[in-house]
């Protein structure tokens, strides 16, 4: 399910990119856009998902169903009225958070008010999806995956269908979002009732297992804050370069999302609940367990992805987005910042991983410590890469918000790595170490089919949709035969590695 949501986001940018290129509409969209999407991170997909999930599995496993329903509850009532108030914040304040989030926009009267409008209509997305996201905790406890992965498939729909409808309107798309969050919600609630778990909301703040969830959230939403400060930095900074900036940085995010989706953050979602019943019923093996089973699974195939994002950077780009007002300069722009994102795509896809294995045990201050750290060195790393691209006149200076963003989300893993094994709770089985040699070598074979099949940029700079879609299509497909004929003749065998621990 994740993977059909992702292909039909690439679906979607290919629409927006071929639609809307990379001008100046585009970029005031993205930032209001990207507004509600940093804060949906924060609240649902950072504190909330990370705080709520272990209370409801050890609720479950302890108390039963109906505790479950009453968790719910008040769950339910009290985020939603918080979040009511933040909706009507945000909606008010939609200027002083654009100047904020977009101070070069300052300069662009035009560019600031559009963002300024769309902001308006995109801002309640996060109270929708947040709530969303509640009830997708809720399903992944109840071993229900299918439903919550498939919920932005809906969003996809929405803007494709406003962008082809209503195209060159910017303002669609920001009411697409509005709408999508609407349906997101209503999505959830046939299977919430089918478990017989949609219930009244109460709003009660001073309930115990409130309290319980906010103990942990708070903590966990400042170190959530973390990331989103450093993606605040990377858009102010953005906002100040060149038009273009903006939406290059967002087309060659998407692409370098794409596989950390499918993969990494797929894993992350299904070892959470999983490491919280285990840390519940005091299996310290079973726990350790799942953690050495991600991490084996993220090393056979997270690493061919971020070495492919490499290595095919432009022809990438130049097959899914250089069409009509998207152009040939766009597609080296993007290229640049997609490179560099790719050299992170492993830290980036450990933190996802590793993060679960402290908040699985309520654990929050050492990821808030280990992001704080991070947060600094990559403000610092941004600003230094930025300016020295600048100094030297590079052609695409963005690209250094990219690579610092890198960097930093190493800092951030080796951090976290270094925590869990302090804490005994990182342990390896045997045969790690061989099975990293295995991948590199399998790797070394991938990396050089690759450059040969795919053959020069010019080529894919210049040439018709058709042809470049059908050579990717050969270029992808040599690589990954190549790289798995190597695994299996090595004697890895993939499918034993996606048979997670019991």
């Amino acid at each position: 399910m994740t993977l059909i949501s992702r292909v039909l986001g690439f679906v979607r940018d290919m629409v927006l990119a071929a639609l809307f290129g990379a001008g100046a509409g585009m970029d005031a969209f993205l930032v209001a856009f990207k507004i509600p999407n940093f804060m949906r991170r924060l609240f649902a997909e950072g504190a909330f998902a990370q705080a709520f999930v272990p209370v409801v599995s050890s609720t479950r496993s302890q108390q039963g169903d109906a505790a479950v329903r009453e968790l719910i509850r008040v769950v339910a009532g009290t985020l939603g009225i918080v979040l009511i108030g933040i909706t009507i914040l945000g909606v008010l304040a939609a200027p002083g958070v654009i100047a904020v989030f977009a101070v070069g926009f300052l300069d662009d009267p035009v560019k600031f008010a559009m963002a300024s409008d769309m902001l308006r209509l995109t801002f309640p997305y996060l109270m929708l999806i947040s709530l969303t996201a509640l009830c997708g905790g809720v399903l992944n406890t109840y071993g229900r995956f299918a439903v919550p992965a498939f919920a932005p498939v809906l969003l996809n729909v929405c803007l494709i269908t406003a962008a082809w409808l209503y195209a060159p309107s910017v303002h669609a798309l920001a009411a697409a979002v509005l709408v999508a969050g609407i349906i997101q919600l209503a999505f959830h609630l046939p299977s919430m009732a089918g478990l017989g778990l949609f219930v009244r909301p109460r709003v009660d703040f001073k309930h115990s297992q409130v309290r319980r969830v906010l103990r942990t959230m708070v903590p966990i939403m400042f170190g959530s804050s973390v990331a989103q400060i450093n993606l605040l930095l990377d858009t102010i900074l953005a906002s100040l370069l060149v038009t273009g900036s903006i939406s290059w940085l967002y087309f060659s995010d998407r692409l370098m999302e794409f596989p950390l989706g499918v993969f990494t953050i797929a894993i992350a979602t299904v070892i959470l609940p999983r490491l919280a019943a285990r840390h519940t019923q005091g299996d310290s093996i079973g726990f350790a367990g799942t953690l050495d089973w991600a991490l084996r699974l993220l090393l056979v195939i997270g690493l061919p992805a971020a070495v492919g994002l490499f290595l095919l950077a432009g022809p990438l780009i130049a097959t899914l987005f250089q069409h009509d007002a998207f152009t040939a300069n766009d597609t080296l722009m993007a290229r640049a910042s997609l490179m560099a994102y790719s050299l992170g795509f492993l830290g980036f896809s450990l933190v996802k991983v590793l993060t679960p294995g402290f908040y699985a045990r309520e654990d929050a201050r050492t990821p808030v410590r280990c992001g704080v750290i991070a947060l600094v060195s990559t403000m610092l790393l941004n600003i230094v890469l930025v300016a020295v691209l600048w100094l030297m006149k590079f052609p695409a200076i963005h690209a250094g918000l990219a690579l610092g963003t890198s960097l930093g989300a190493f800092i951030n893993a080796t951090l976290l790595w270094r925590g869990l094994r302090r804490d005994g709770v990182l342990q390896f089985a045997p045969g790690i170490t061989s099975l990293a040699l295995r991948t590199l070598l399998a790797l070394a074979v991938m990396g050089l089919v690759t450059v040969l099949v795919a053959g020069p940029l010019d080529w894919w700079l210049t040439s018709d949709a058709w042809p470049r879609v059908q050579r990717l299509a050969m270029v992808v497909g040599a690589a990954m035969a190549s790289y798995f004929a190597v695994l299996l003749v090595l004697g890895v065998r993939p499918r034993q590695l996606l048979q997670s621990p019991a």
